[in-house]
């Protein structure tokens, strides 16, 4: 059964925040209830899914990326640029209060010499159609928007580093791997030489346990490699030179059943990028009914009182002070038709916010919806890879018996081990996979995480 998703209709909220006809823009979007790639057996939802991995490591680096990481603190700056602004916003409803103290000298004439004035100087603009709030609302709903930026910069850096963390991992033990089958190469060539010494095998069993040999000792070169890659990009997560020296240590985690993931229209309270793009479209709005109401006529006060004199003293004699207050309608008539372009402007911006929110949300379901499905997938891989190992081990000793008994020819041999390290290497792939598409799961739903004091919007 299909329902209509509130936060989809919420999205159109620049209608709600002006009546101008032009902002109202349908982005009709049916979802399920549930997520239809979930199978009915699930786990509990995940508290803390950092700390979900057992993996202490894990949470220290993740802590140690959200300190030491640039593009979180340049999400921190810009919420702290945003946050700035929007008082700046606000401050355009309340009054102006200036003083001045100024001093004169005059060269020749009958009013030659030193004058001094001192005087305060007042003034407000009365909000009467609405649109100094506006542009305060506006400010402060980017300042929210922001606020979301810098807590998705935190979950994506906190996955991010995870991901890194268990690829360094992953590589690791392809390079483990790696070594064992060299090893397994040189004593099964050492056992051909044995064979052709005493004249049981001929040179071409020898030159052919060489060149496989060598092609292990190339495929090791290559992991090793991949590994140091891997280390450097888990280095730069954290914030530091790319030396490589980082190692991994955990090999890879074992995972239970896919976490409950909620429902779809929860993720529009959860996801970062979700909230931010919500606050956008509405702050969009907000500014684009500001921009309609700036063709109405305003009004303006303003007061001014202040002294002065051939002296210091005079300046600040009370008795001599002379106030004015004043009063100023004006209604703009010719500006060469520049507000009115600024009216068109943000209401299209307001439209194509609109537009891309629909896009991030269904980006949104469409990660959440493939990481489901991908867990169940690799689930069934890693099962049948499990087998494949075992039953290539099997096969392996086999073959070195009836090699060692002269039955079995050393391109069987060969070929028994590369099916072996085959089948391991693609296990690996496959339970590195596994662990990197669990983590995307929690960055598609937005995971609350403890480690480094990061935290899902609603969390707070």
């Amino acid at each position: 059964m299909l329902r209509r998703v509130s936060p989809f209709i919420a999205v159109i909220c620049v209608a709600a925040c002006t009546p101008t006809p032009s902002l109202e823009v349908t982005a009709p979007i049916d979802t399920p209830i549930g997520y239809t790639a979930l199978s009915a057996e699930t786990g509990p939802s995940a508290s803390d899914w950092v700390a979900g991995f057992s993996d202490a490591r894990l949470q220290l680096l993740v802590a140690e990326a959200l300190e030491a990481n640039p593009t979180i603190l340049a999400a921190r700056a810009s919420l702290d640029a945003a946050e700035a602004s929007a008082r700046s916003s606000n401050a355009g409803r309340l009054p102006t209060l200036d003083a001045g103290l100024g001093v004169t000298e005059r060269d020749g004439g009958a009013s030659a010499g030193t004058s001094y004035s001192l005087g305060l100087d007042a003034a407000w603009q009365a909000d009467i159609w609405g649109r100094l709030s506006d542009n305060a609302r506006s400010g402060a709903l980017s300042a929210e928007a922001a606020r979301a930026d810098w807590y998705g910069a935190r979950l994506t850096i906190a996955a991010s580093t995870a991901r890194a963390w268990y690829a360094l991992n992953e590589a690791a033990l392809q390079t483990e791997l790696a070594r064992q089958d060299v090893a397994t190469r040189t004593r099964q060539l050492e056992i051909v030489v044995r064979r052709f010494n005493r004249g049981v095998s001929r040179s071409s069993d020898v030159r052919t346990a060489r060149s496989a040999l060598a092609s292990s000792q190339a495929s090791l070169a290559t992991r090793e490699q991949v590994e140091a890659s891997a280390a450097r990009s888990l280095e730069t997560f954290l914030g530091n030179y790319p030396a490589g020296a980082i190692a991994g240590d955990v090999g890879l985690p074992e995972l239970n059943a896919v976490p409950n993931p909620g429902s779809p229209e929860a993720l529009f309270e959860r996801r970062p990028d979700l909230t931010a793009a919500a606050a956008r479209v509405a702050a969009a709005g907000f500014s684009a009914e500001a921009a309609r109401k700036a063709l109405y006529p305003s009004l303006s006060l303003s007061a001014s009182t202040g002294d002065g004199g051939t002296t210091l003293e005079d300046a600040f004699d009370l008795d001599g002070l002379v106030t004015t207050v004043a009063a100023n309608l004006a209604a703009p008539i010719f500006r060469g038709g520049a507000l009115r372009a600024e009216r068109d402007r943000t209401e299209a911006n307001a439209r194509r916010l609109a537009a891309q929110y629909v896009e991030t949300a269904l980006t949104a379901l469409r990660e959440t919806e493939n990481a489901i499905d991908a867990d169940a997938r690799l689930a069934e891989r890693v099962s049948a890879l499990t087998t494949a190992v075992n039953e290539a081990e099997e096969a392996l000793e086999l073959v070195e018996r009836q090699y060692a008994s002269g039955v079995a020819t050393i391109f069987e041999l060969i070929d028994a081990q590369s099916r072996l390290i085959n089948a391991n290497a693609q296990l690996i792939t496959a339970r590195g996979d596994r662990v990197d598409n669990r983590i995307a799961l929690h960055l598609a739903i937005a995971g609350d995480f403890a480690a480094g004091g990061g935290i899902a919007p609603n969390a707070e």
